[in-house]
């Protein structure tokens, strides 16, 4: 796995990274469904009826995966453990808005330990990109968040997978030009020849469009 370190500035990251704020956001969500769903149990088992207590039953086990969520949002929420766990990937801006920018990126979608890399195109619409130019093929390097938000891993693939800017924990440009450096210029390529496929990504129920490895470039190999 291809990673990149460098100082992450917290002031920023916590400023700009959306990754972050969709984290927290989460997080809030989960314990708020936790609360509501342990209520509605305890009110449903003071009912003291048979078929409260088949409710009950579905409340609380709500209120567990309420509460699973929270957890699990708060052992990754970390900025420094976001970007330190991720795999340095190529990300280009394929579409503008006036509200932002679409990145495109190409993420490998597989777990660790299965037999094959899954490599995949991903869209991030995201508000704020410092640090680049809102135009159709800039190059933005990113880290892969790849995450499950279930508590039973599924297949070989991640379940959810997204691009993290660099530019979303420095202001320095230089660490900026120097990950950027660090993906090969066949990845960047790559992206760029394939920018018209973001509408079809977009038109997935995953948001990735997997890429067929016989397909790829050698030193991509699967």
């Amino acid at each position: 796995m291809r990673r990149f370190e460098f100082p992450v500035d917290r002031r920023h990251a916590h400023a700009v990274n959306e990754v972050f704020a969709d984290q927290r956001r989460l997080r809030v969500m989960a314990l708020a469904a936790a609360v509501i769903a342990t209520t509605g149990a305890a009110y449903l088992i003071w009912l003291d009826h048979p078929w409260a207590y088949l409710l009950a039953v579905a409340f609380v086990l709500g209120a567990v995966v309420a509460l699973w969520v929270a957890f699990w949002t708060a052992r990754h929420a970390s900025i420094d453990k976001l970007y330190a766990d991720g795999e340095l990937v190529p990300a280009v801006v394929s579409e503008t808005y006036p509200s932002g920018v679409v990145l495109l990126a190409m993420v490998d979608v597989a777990r660790p330990g299965a037999k094959d890399a899954h490599y995949a195109l991903v869209i991030r619409k995201v508000r704020a990109l410092p640090g680049h130019q809102a135009r159709q093929g800039e190059r933005v390097p990113s880290v892969a968040v790849r995450t499950d938000r279930a508590p039973r891993k599924v297949g070989e693939r991640w379940q959810s997978v997204s691009a993290m800017p660099i530019a979303w924990g420095t202001t320095d440009a230089a660490v900026i030009d120097r990950a950027r450096s660090a993906i090969s210029e066949t990845e960047w390529r790559l992206l760029t020849d394939n920018l018209a496929l973001t509408d079809k990504v977009r038109r997935t129920s995953a948001r990735r469009l997997l890429l067929d490895p016989d397909q790829l470039p050698d030193d991509l190999g699967a």
